[in-house]
């Protein structure tokens, strides 16, 4: 879907995805393969604060944050891997 003039940039709607009980969401196979994903790769979300509620949220791959912005992303609230 998309109301964009033709050769501007916008913002589209690519998919819808749901929520499942455990929180867990699946993004469509078509999507993971036009942004580049594999299985292990982050994603950062960034959200936007309007009159103190989320209303907007965004997925970025984590290794362009961290490559584009030298951000340093603090990983240490993700699980441990199990022995």
């Amino acid at each position: 879907m998309s109301c964009c003039k033709e050769g501007e940039d916008c913002n589209l709607l690519e998919s819808v995805v749901s929520v499942d009980e455990r929180g867990q969401l699946v993004l469509p196979k078509d999507l993971r393969e036009k942004w580049g994903l594999k299985g292990g790769d982050k994603l950062a979300i960034l959200t936007t604060v309007k009159g103190g509620e989320i209303c907007c949220a965004a997925l970025v791959k984590a290794d362009l944050l961290t490559r584009n912005f030298k951000l340093k992303l603090d990983l240490a609230h993700e699980a441990q891997p199990t022995k």
